[in-house]
């Protein structure tokens, strides 16, 4: 992902806003305030095939905290277009997302997912995550507590010791 594919990430990104079951967010941020918000590596985009293809998946990381004890755990984040999904972009920009980690030493892979979200808990099981459990009433959005599902998968290759 460059800067240049902001707006084509953005937009999907306010796609997955729009469902109502992709984030707490009520807004995309900025493109400074992303960036901020997630690893420079790796950052992945789906982009059609062809002259012209266009962003139709983004997938990246963030870290869950700065402290030295979690320099290998990320969160993940996975969008595709509405256009696009059931086709396996997200399965192959997760997929990719896993590998890339791995080979930058993260060992801890989570997702907080909506329970509502079904393609989201099943796109991370098949990608081996593991459910960990329901976060009850965990934030509020538009006036309604939600739970979220906590989903993680721990690399077999990094941290294994």
């Amino acid at each position: 992902m460059v800067p240049e594919e902001w707006e084509a990430v953005r937009s999907i990104y306010l796609e997955g806003l729009a469902t109502g079951d992709a984030t707490f967010e009520t807004e995309a941020p900025s493109w400074e305030k992303w960036n901020e918000s997630y690893m420079s590596l790796p950052r992945l985009v789906a982009v059609l095939p062809g002259e012209g293809g266009g962003v139709v998946g983004w997938a990246a990381l963030a870290r869950v905290s700065s402290r030295a004890v979690y320099s290998g755990v990320a969160e993940v984040s996975v969008y595709v277009a509405d256009n696009f999904r059931g086709k396996g972009i997200g399965r192959a920009r997760l997929n990719q997302l896993i590998a890339q980690s791995e080979q930058k030493g993260i060992w801890t892979l989570q997702a907080s997912v909506f329970p509502e979200n079904v393609a989201s808990l099943a796109l991370h099981k098949i990608c081996g995550f593991q459910e960990v459990g329901t976060r009850c009433r965990i934030g509020r959005i538009h006036g309604s507590w939600r739970d979220t599902v906590l989903l993680e998968r721990r690399s077999e290759i990094v941290g294994s010791d």
